[in-house]
């Protein structure tokens, strides 16, 4: 049996601490947070849990076979190194670090010390997003033409990084999951409302090599809450919306055509294809749990993770190239090949 660590117990730490907590092959040995009230709240929920408020505690620990990286993006970079370099397997919520330089160097230290390092793209891990890919994959829709997402509600405000940072890398991961490609370039445009060095409202375009892009728009200041992504493809059309509880993806039997000859203006002729509208039926499980379960399950095997360092290296190289955009004032950034 694997010994598990949460190191974080603020908004998202007691999700995973349940979810590890119900699975038979591991046991959640330390919680740790600097706020003894959460730990307080954590020992209430689960008594068998010990908390502590001292990282050395855990990373001295050598009962302590992998930790769970719940904090504040800023502190990620050095808990995780922390934690690989005393030998943990490492799992870190997303975004994985604050650049690509940090990413680099904690992939490089898990390689070294041949450790398991994760990063918690849970949409990666949900039924509907794989049924997505699949759908994709046997070329239902035809060729992705471009991907339009909207991540939108009223807060919650972040204080160390902007709306891009704490909504986008949802919409990334699952864009680079289906695409199975790295964009080339990336815009990105965005306005700070409520706190002058912050921006709460971000629109970013991203450039792929075969042709097709995608737009995410991410807010904290949208009156609804708001979780869409409509994939247009040549032949069919699918939409994604997750705030459904059923139906969360509606495939659109929609095209237009255009002839493939013509000899003069006269006998060209747009075709509008109007077909059926059909929901595929999904059968869903809690994805938090399918993505504890496949990292103690990488930990056993030595398998690569479906969300590794590469991943989550793949999703800050992005973030960072929008930000250099966002303050040359929308400028078209080229995203560098990975190293």
């Amino acid at each position: 049996m694997l010994n598990v660590a949460v190191i974080g117990c603020g908004y998202w730490g007691p999700n995973l601490v349940r979810n590890f907590n119900s699975l038979s092959e591991c046991r959640v040995k330390y919680v740790c947070d600097t706020d003894k009230k959460r730990l307080e709240y954590i020992n209430n929920l689960f008594p068998a849990i010990e908390t502590t408020t001292s990282l050395s505690t855990v990373i001295n620990d050598d009962e302590v076979d992998a930790v769970a990286i719940v904090t504040p993006v800023n502190l990620h970079f050095e808990l995780a190194k922390k934690c690989l370099a005393a030998k943990k397997h490492t799992f870190i919520e997303k975004p994985m670090a604050t650049s690509t330089m940090e990413c680099r160097e904690l992939i490089e230290l898990a390689d070294k010390n041949k450790l398991i390092l994760m990063v918690g793209h849970t949409f990666v891990y949900t039924a509907t997003v794989r049924k997505i890919r699949e759908i994709i994959e046997d070329g239902d829709i035809g060729e992705i033409l471009y991907i339009n997402s909207r991540r939108l509600n009223l807060g919650l405000f972040q204080k160390d990084i902007n709306v891009a940072w704490d909504l986008a890398p949802h919409d990334l991961s699952i864009i680079l999951y289906i695409m199975r490609d790295q964009p080339v370039a990336v815009n990105c445009q965005g306005k700070c409302h409520v706190n002058s060095n912050i921006e709460d409202v971000t629109s970013m375009t991203l450039d792929f090599s075969n042709g097709s892009f995608a737009v995410i728009l991410n807010s904290w200041l949208d009156p609804n809450k708001i979780r869409e992504m409509v994939i247009v493809g040549s032949k069919r059309m699918i939409v994604y919306d997750d705030t459904q509880p059923l139906e969360k993806v509606k495939i659109y039997d929609k095209r237009v055509e255009t002839p493939p000859h013509y000899d003069t203006f006269a006998e060209f002729q747009y075709s509008y294809h109007y077909g059926d509208i059909y929901s595929p039926y999904i059968k869903h499980e809690e994805p938090l749990k399918l993505e504890t379960h496949h990292f103690l399950d990488c930990i056993r095997t030595g398998d690569t993770p479906q969300s590794s360092g590469i991943d989550g290296l793949q999703v800050v190289q992005i973030l960072e190239a929008s930000s250099k955009s966002l303050h040359n004032g929308g400028s078209r950034v080229e995203i560098a090949e990975l190293g």
